[in-house]
Order: C-alpha cells, then structure tokens, then sequence
C-alpha cells in the first residue's frame, strides 16, 4: 500500500490530502488571507510560506514524512505536454520559479512537492497539468498566423472523468470517441478521439463558451475598438476576459449556484444570460462533433462544480441530445485525479514521463 502526499495550491488557498493508496484519509483547505498573499511580490515567493503551513498541518495530524511514498502536485503553467505524468526535475522548477509561461498559483505544486520529496528522499510528480496539449495540426490554426490556438483546459478532471466513464461502460479509453464538458469558473469542451484530446477550447482567456467569470470568444472587430477607445487600460481588457466576463458582466456574480437560485425563484433577465451560457456550451459540443470526431461520438460527459446544477445540464443535453447520450458527472475531484495518477507511476502501469 502506498502513502501518498498530495498537494494542490491554489489563488487563495492550498489543498493538502493524504492518501493510503486509492482512499482519502486526510484533507485540509488551508485558507490564505489576502493580507498573506500580499506580502509577496511574486508567486514564487510563497513556496516557503506554503510548504511551512502544510508541514504543520501534517505534524498536528501526527503524520511522519518519511512514511510518504512520493509527493504529487497539481502542475503549473509550462510548454505544452503530452497527457500523463512526469516527475519534478531541474528544468520544470526553473520554468515554473521563472514563469516562463506564465505565473500561476499552481505553478507553487511541482515546487512545494519537490521541496517536501527531497525531505523524504522520494520523488515529486506532477500529472495532467492545464497546458497538456494533443491537439491536431488543423484545430491550431485560428486565422491569423499571430495568433494560433493553444490547448488550456481541465486536463486533470477530464482525463479522470473520461477514463471513469469508459471503465463504466466497459470500454477502454482509448477505443472510445468522447466530448468531455468542464463546468466551473473556466469552461473546457474537448474533444476525445480514441484517448487524444485533439481539439479543446482555451479555457482561461478568450476561447470557447462565456462563463460565470470569463467572457470566452469575443467579436474582434468591437474588441478591438474597445482597446483602442482610451477608455480601457490593459488590465482592464485583461479583467473583462478573465475576472470580470461572463456573469459577473452580465449579472454582477461570479457565483454560479446564485444565478441558478435566482432563474428557479423566477428571475427572468437572468435566466436569459444562464440559457445563453448553456447554448454556448451546446454549441461548442455540436462543432467538435462535426468537425473534430466526423458525427463519431460514443458519448458526452459533462463534469465540474457546476455539473451539479441539474437544470443548466438539462438545458444543455436538449440541444445534443442527438449527438450522442450525455452523461453526468457532477464535482471535481482533483486530489483524487493526482493520487491515481501516482499510484499508476508507482505500479508501473504509467510511463514517468521526463520535462524537457
């Protein structure tokens, strides 16, 4: 039986779980003030400050670090990756202390795994991190050479989703052609052909579906006359894409299970704006089963927080319904996803990929 550590940070706060091979036996949110996080001027900056509160949360609980079989983080932001799972080295803490792609809170997991493995004299892992990439050549061209499509998503949840559901229909993963759905504060919608997610909409900024904080695709000739009005700053651009799109413009929420109490208790305007996310999220479905999977579909999950909003996904599986059967997986479970993962590599059912 193996004892895993499973770590995954987010913006304001840091996941902590312990796992005796597939089963949970401890899980702490320990929460970050914004007073906290503000001392730091980069994000990188809080790896001692985080690996600092996990340690003691683990020593309250009597844990022994030495009793760990390895450390899996959630992954960060990096150059695109194949699906899978590959050990902390040199090059990937230098990319993720750099943000070199980019400075995310998640970058902080393979960082913090690493600093606690190398305590233990065990090796850190990260698995499925948002930038893994399949996507085929034709769904990278955009319309502009300056601006190529790039696959940001939910790799983690939809990866574990995908291969729970083949597994429940008694299928292998990698026979089967799926549309996976992520409902939560960012959307993804892929496309699963035979195991490969080859086409995928940028869940982060400006790609796919509007979302409860995301504006997803804009019109481009008006976006762009807003960015040159003078009346915007770049951050405010930024913010209207990521922060500040999607409900919280239209609504002034970002919170998803409001808006749904609101459309049940009868609020008709925003029942407007929460219909016109659920056909955005259809739509999104119908492309990729048109183009990405030829019509091929063996069936369409839809997973997330926001999955267990029963009426928004009843909306949605009434407009592709014909596409194929749509499944329900309400939740992320993303400390799960990562402990699976680790206990793969460590039976040697999973190649420990190499960052490169």
């Amino acid at each position: 039986m193996y004892k895993l550590l499973i770590v995954n940070p987010g913006s304001t706060s840091t996941k902590v779980a312990v796992f005796n091979d597939k089963e949970q036996v401890f899980k702490k949110n320990i929460k970050h003030s914004v007073e906290d996080i503000a001392k730091f001027e980069r994000i990188p900056d809080q790896l001692p400050y985080r690996k600092e509160m996990i340690m003691k949360e683990l020593k309250d609980e009597g844990y022994d670090i030495k009793d760990f079989a390895a450390v899996i983080g959630r992954g960060g932001l990096m150059h695109p990756l194949t699906s899978g799972v590959y050990e902390v080295n040199d090059i990937m803490l230098r990319d993720l202390a750099a943000g070199t792609y980019g400075e995310h809170a998640s970058n902080l997991g393979g960082m913090i795994a690493s600093e606690i493995a190398k305590e233990i004299g065990v090796k850190a892992y990260i698995a499925d991190p948002v930038v893994v990439d399949e996507m085929e050549e034709v769904a990278r061209y955009s319309g502009h050479p300056l601006f190529p499509r790039i696959s940001i998503f939910h790799a983690l949840n939809q990866k574990m989703i995908a291969r729970q559901h083949a597994e429940a229909v008694g299928k292998k993963y990698e026979d089967l052609n799926l549309i996976g759905v992520h409902l939560g504060g960012g959307i993804s919608v892929g496309a699963h052909k035979k195991g490969r997610v080859v086409d995928v909409n940028n869940a982060l900024n400006g790609d796919g579906p509007f979302t409860p904080e995301r504006a997803g695709s804009l019109p481009a000739g008006p976006l762009m006359k807003a960015c040159f009005s003078g009346k915007y700053t770049k951050k405010d651009v930024d913010l209207m894409l990521k922060g500040q799109g999607g409900f919280v413009a239209y609504l002034g929420t970002n919170d998803a299970l409001e808006v749904e109490n609101a459309v049940k208790a009868g609020n008709k305007e925003w029942e407007k704006v929460y219909r016109a996310m659920a056909y955005q999220v259809a739509k999104e479905i119908g492309g990729l089963a048109a183009a990405a999977l030829d019509m091929d579909v063996d069936g369409i999950f839809i997973t997330g927080g926001m999955a267990y909003d029963k009426t928004f996904c009843d909306i949605v599986t009434e407009h592709v319904k014909k596409i194929a059967p749509v499944y329900r997986y309400p939740g992320e479970d993303e400390m799960l996803a990562l402990a699976l993962n680790g206990i793969m590599v460590l039976d040697g059912k999973a190649e420990n990929k190499k960052y490169e």
